[in-house]
């Protein structure tokens, strides 16, 4: 069992959200702790983003709510009502003001939440929660997720951690950052030092994700430090949450709505980092690419195709480009049949990679995203029926 990092503690319950199942955690420290969070850029966002956006302006939180199976978007003032009324439900029952309490959820737009529900289980939950398994925390906030998600890493040669859990696996091209993703640290931070590393971490992990180019109204990405361990180098803590949200990144990525392969995407030799992602991402969500991984089908072409469709780079040279399944050349060198035979048996793999080097400059991106099968098309076709 991964356990929560010192400072921490959870209660994950089932409050009615969904017929079985738990739906419903808090993570809470038993006070303000320096927080950070990055959210969706939408245009329909749900009361739940704007809340804990307003929540964090001082850069101090003491809970994280997290709802599964309804995303509260699109309800008009009720459902502004309602987040509101959840959020002062549980800071209630902690003992903290409703400012220290952040509020996520995820699931079906349009539908208000099964409010009395809610508040029977909220008045459930204990004065001073004791719970400290991540996994139980990750398997209650799953959608159409198959499997819970989380991950750890030492800061530096410890003995502060870092330890989060997400979940999502559709409507995933994030603007920001992806799903709902919780991140805790028993290290100690500085607000402001926090908030500036976490948004680096998520700009090259979680919004490097893509699974079917549709941005939720509802993404949401926090980290809390409770400092319980005391504190850690600056430039450590960064890359064990680095480390933490790439871990998670892949994860979402494999487990995409019907996925069976996990497409990683590294471009360099870029004019920059900007024009590596642009063009990782017109790989990585062609359907065409996508649908050629999961046949199997060294058709390279199709990555030539998507790298093309970035018409306004006007210096990426076709002659200069190279394309490489694994670490195998495809383009400008030819394949024989029995190397072509080989590449089919590469993509059968689980994990596939796809490097493009585009003899440019020294600016590189590595994006994750999946294949896309007759699975992600029948599970959103009934998603709601």
């Amino acid at each position: 069992m991964t356990a929560l990092p010192a400072g921490f503690a959870c209660h994950v319950a089932n409050v009615g959200v969904r017929d079985e199942g738990d739906d419903f955690v808090v993570v809470t420290a038993s006070a303000p702790v320096p927080a950070a969070g990055v959210f969706t850029r939408s245009r329909f966002v749900g009361p739940s983003v704007t809340i804990s956006r307003e929540h964090l302006l001082d850069g101090r939180a003491q809970a994280v709510v997290v709802i599964a199976k309804n995303a509260n978007v699109a309800n008009g003032p009720a459902g502004w009502a309602d987040a509101d009324t959840v959020v002062a439900a549980v800071a209630a029952r902690l003992g903290c003001a409703p400012e220290d309490v952040l509020i996520a959820s995820t699931g079906v737009i349009g539908r208000r939440y099964p409010l009395d529900r809610i508040l029977a289980g909220v008045a459930r939950v204990p004065e001073r929660p004791a719970g400290s398994d991540v996994t139980a925390a990750a398997r209650a906030i799953m959608t159409t997720d198959t499997v819970p998600k989380v991950a750890e890493a030492v800061v530096g040669d410890g003995p502060a951690r870092v330890v989060g859990f997400a979940k999502g696996v559709g409507m995933i091209e994030p603007d920001m950052a992806t799903m709902i993703a919780v991140l805790l640290t028993d290290a100690a931070a500085d607000p402001a030092d926090l908030d500036g590393r976490f948004r680096r971490v998520v700009d090259r992990t979680f919004n490097c994700v893509s699974v079917d180019t549709d941005t939720s109204t509802s993404d949401t990405a926090v980290v809390l430090a409770s400092g319980a361990v005391g504190p850690a180098d600056a430039d450590e803590l960064e890359a064990a949450l680095g480390v933490v949200a790439e871990s998670l990144s892949r994860q979402i990525a494999a487990d995409g709505e019907g996925a069976e392969t996990l497409i990683e995407v590294v471009v360099d030799r870029a004019r920059d980092r900007a024009q590596a992602k642009r063009v990782a991402k017109a790989i990585v969500n062609s359907p065409l690419v996508k649908t050629a991984v999961h046949g199997a089908d060294p058709n390279w072409g199709r990555v030539a195709m998507a790298i093309g469709k970035c018409q306004d780079d006007a210096d990426i040279v076709q002659e200069q480009v190279v394309i490489r399944f694994g670490d195998r050349e495809v383009y400008p060198a030819p394949l024989d049949d029995a190397e072509l035979a080989e590449l089919s048996e590469y993509l059968r793999r689980p994990e596939v990679l796809i490097h493009v080097s585009l003899g440019i400059g020294d600016g590189e991106c590595t994006v994750w995203g999946c294949d896309l099968t007759a699975g992600y098309v029948r599970i959103n076709a009934d998603y709601t029926t």
